[in-house]
């Protein structure tokens, strides 16, 4: 009950990878087996299609398994057993899609070492070991320590790196402002000495301009140097210098102050827009571990205000902010923060510019850190259980908010390489996308009549790892925060009609 030998043909008949496991067998008797087994199968038509089937000669046994366009061939003695060798060849034909993304030739080739080391793991001295896919995985990654502590080191090294970089880059920017401010054209020097401009600070004054005190005036003639909210070629320079040494600039976001005007932001609404509307984003963020438990959590939202016409653009806009605990609500710089605190209206402040016509108009914004991951509005039960056979996976959904209903849920689960799973439960629909190797669980909608469901699959191959992260998307009309519009008064006191509008979407939700 000896395995001498085994090998991964291809259906030409040339041998890809071949290990073996006997040290008595001198390297030209290995090859006549390995070269005689095409032969032994070239006259048998039903070859490529049948599940299981061997070849005996005098003194070895081939059995072998069609698998694509290749074939997994053990080479044993005569007097082996034949069932205990169809379940170790069994075995081979798995390990083969679990290192290979497919089964043709430059593939298989191109992983051969990796197999080898597997083959190893199944086979000792020419013995079948006790082992299961997932351990033979664990044993080839050789996993260390060491390298997992080195990497999260370089890691904290980069992000300090990135982190210092962001600060320079403020503090260059603050420059820029401050010589702004006095009519100066700003000239940046970088901290690897590649200047963004050659000319001297005070050789680029341009024609002083005469400042108001409520507002900052622009230069006659079109001037840009002092154009609000505007890039400078320097700024540009520097910038794209920071991009050349290879950092990731991300895009600033112009502040806002009482001296700017408002900012317009977002996208047009898909809703019937009144006179005055208003409209509330919030955005989530959120990281669950697998095992249980928040990671990170967050809410971010924004209120912006549009008017239709200049003499609405001085209304006042009454919230009941009565929500949560927790919430860190800020006002726009141009509203009375008094008059919030007092009475959660968003006033102009009596010196305030009046909101632009037909634009959408940030007003207010809030911070939620969540803590827990019972906050949530969507828990998932993600629960992959390894087994001989394969894996099986389980994934539950959960609704805890019943008072958001949640529209256009997407689940995606990564799925191991070459791998078709088997559906056996699925509550909505499912679709297998080959070309990404995920699963797309939709569901239409959630809410409390469907405050909870599963879906349910096999892959005959992998381990854990694969079906993580689990990432999650939806969109909701019903707020997190329940800060809402109770009114919209002008400044003498009159109601005005006014619409609203409410989103909540998953901007990063997943299970890791």
């Amino acid at each position: 009950m000896v395995l001498i030998a085994a090998g991964v043909f291809s259906k030409s008949g040339k041998a890809l990878v071949a290990r073996q496991f006997v040290t008595d067998m001198t390297r030209a008797r290995l090859e006549g087996l390995l070269d005689a087994f095409p032969k032994l199968i070239g006259n048998d038509k039903d070859a490529a299609t049948r599940q299981h089937t061997f070849v005996e000669t005098e003194s070895v046994r081939y059995v072998y398994h069609p698998l694509d366009n290749i074939y997994v061939v053990l080479i044993t003695t005569k007097n082996s057993n034949i069932l205990e060798d169809l379940e170790t060849l069994r075995l081979f034909s798995r390990v083969i899609p679990e290192y290979c993304r497919s089964n043709d030739e430059k593939e298989i080739l191109a992983h051969d070492f990796d197999l080898i080391f597997a083959f190893d793991e199944v086979v000792t001295l020419g013995y079948r070991e006790s082992v299961n896919l997932a351990q033979i995985r664990t044993f080839t990654e050789m996993d260390s320590h060491e390298e997992r502590v080195f990497m999260q080191i370089k890691e904290a090294q980069e992000k300090a790196a990135k982190q210092a970089m962001a600060e320079k880059a403020k503090e260059l920017k603050r420059a820029q402002k401050e010589a702004l401010s006095r009519g100066l054209k700003p000239s940046y020097q970088s901290s690897t000495g590649i200047s963004s401009s050659s000319t001297p600070t005070a050789a680029a004054v341009s024609e002083p301009v005469a400042p108001r005190p409520s507002a900052p005036k622009a230069p006659i003639g079109g001037g840009k140097a002092l154009k609000l909210g505007g890039k400078t070629t320097n700024e540009d320079d520097f910038l794209n210098t920071l991009r050349s040494q290879g950092q990731s600039i991300a895009p600033v976001t112009k502040a806002s102050s009482a001296a700017t005007d408002f900012a317009p932001i977002g996208e047009k609404s898909r809703v019937k827009r009144e006179a005055v509307h208003v409209r509330t984003e919030e955005k989530i963020n959120a990281r669950v571990s697998r095992d249980g438990g928040l990671e990170a959590g967050e809410v971010l939202a924004t209120v912006s205000l549009s008017v239709a016409s200049p003499d609405l653009n001085t209304v006042s806009v009454k919230m009941n902010n009565g929500g949560m605990a927790g919430v860190q609500p800020q006002v726009h710089p141009n509203l009375d923060k008094k008059e919030w605190q007092a009475s959660s209206t968003l006033k102009l402040k009596a010196n305030g510019k009046p909101y632009p016509a037909n634009s959408d108009v940030g007003i207010l914004k809030w911070k939620l850190v969540l803590s827990e991951e019972e906050q949530l509005p969507l828990a998932l039960n993600v629960w992959p259980q390894e087994s001989a056979d394969g894996v099986q996976v389980n994934i539950e959904y959960t609704l805890q908010r019943e008072d958001i209903n949640l529209q256009n849920v997407r689940i995606l689960i990564p799925l191991p390489t070459a791998t078709a799973p088997v559906i056996s439960e699925c509550e909505g629909e499912y679709e297998y996308v080959r070309s990404r190797n995920v699963i797309v669980w939709q569901l239409p909608l959630i809410d409390a009549s469907n405050p909870s469901g599963t879906l349910e699959f096999t892959v005959p191959n992998g381990h854990s790892d694969h079906f993580f992260p689990v990432s999650v998307s939806f969109g909701s009309e019903n707020l997190f925060v329940p800060i809402l519009v109770e009114d919209v008064v002008k400044s003498d006191g009159s109601s005005v009609v006014f619409s609203t509008e409410t989103t909540l979407n998953a901007e990063n939700y997943e299970v890791v």
